[in-house]
């Protein structure tokens, strides 16, 4: 998983220092947000993954990689705020290439620390207990997902197969069985977390399952 976690990461640092001052200033797929903000919330995770990897946990696990995402619904009341309060964190950082900066050394330092520690071994995150093993593949998926987010209205390449098919390999997790083998990586990716809405032909295919999408938000 170490690996799977450098190479998301090593394509979203690439594609943030790419990305020229007029990008920055563009919609993503994260509504409200620019790549700049978006950076700034991807920098805030992986600030995170490194105190995580770095607070062992001596109980249980109470918490694995599928598991994970049923704390992350949709939006709801209030949500507004945070998402507001990134934006304003986020002006105060310098601009685009500052926050990339940022986030290329500290997303490398987690694929670092994430190499010193077991599988097996359990950490603490947001008050949650679960193996590294399955908090680097949260952190996969928060990085696949994000990525398409910030390519979602640029001609920019999006993530790699890899990470997308653990995104995929989550919600199906989340889902409770495969999901519509028409459905690409991406479209998966997209469609199990509320980026695209389901059609008619996907509810049908679904069946009960649909009324759980989205999966995640």
């Amino acid at each position: 998983m170490t690996g799977l976690l450098g190479t998301a990461y090593r394509d979203l640092s690439d594609l943030l220092s790419a990305l020229t001052d007029e990008e920055g200033w563009q919609p993503t797929g994260c509504a409200g947000w620019t790549p700049v903000d978006l950076g700034f919330h991807l920098l805030g995770d992986a600030r995170r993954a490194l105190v995580a990897l770095a607070t062992p946990a001596a109980e249980p696990a109470d918490t694995d990689a599928v598991s994970y995402w049923t704390a992350w619904r949709p939006p709801s009341a209030g949500d507004d705020e945070q998402l507001w309060s990134t934006r304003i964190a986020a002006s105060t950082q310098g601009g685009l290439a500052a926050v990339a900066e940022r986030y290329a050394e500290t997303a490398a330092a987690v694929v670092v620390s994430a190499g010193r520690v077991g599988a097996a071994d359990r950490v603490r995150t947001q008050g949650r207990v679960l193996t590294v093993a399955d908090l680097l593949s949260t952190l996969v998926v928060e990085a696949a997902v994000h990525h398409l987010d910030l390519v979602a209205h640029l001609d920019r390449p999006g993530p790699a197969d890899e990470p997308l098919a653990e995104v995929r390999r989550v919600l199906e997790g989340l889902a409770g069985g495969p999901l519509p083998p028409r459905w690409d990586d991406v479209t998966a990716a997209r469609r199990g977390t509320g980026r695209e809405r389901l059609d008619a032909s996907d509810r049908m295919g679904l069946g009960p399952v649909a009324a759980r999408f989205p999966l995640f938000g």
